[in-house]
């Protein structure tokens, strides 16, 4: 499927507040994402507690180490929800 893209202003805010380095490594994870959120290099995966909470399914892509993009699918759109540490996981 060819998913188009679109970020919320949370995920904005967050981008910004990440050191330079973990951001290079947002943009760099970004050029796959885009092509394919659920590539295997980064190990997307459903976050339960979250998507029962909000009532859709969130996933979780992995950057690097402990840094995540939480997204959800709404039809044919990815939306990226927010950006940062195992801490986005509280909601």
């Amino acid at each position: 499927m060819k998913y188009r893209f679109r970020a919320t202003p949370r995920f904005w805010e967050k981008l910004e507040t990440l050191p330079a380095k973990q951001k290079d490594s947002v943009y760099r994870a970004w050029k796959i994402f885009k092509e394919n959120p659920f590539d295997p290099r980064l190990r997307a995966h459903k976050i339960h507690g979250l998507s029962s909470q909000y009532g859709r399914t969130i996933y979780a892509a992995v950057i690097e180490g402990n840094l995540r993009v939480l997204f959800c699918i709404e039809g044919d759109v990815v939306v990226t929800l927010q950006v940062g540490t195992h801490d986005v996981y509280r909601g």
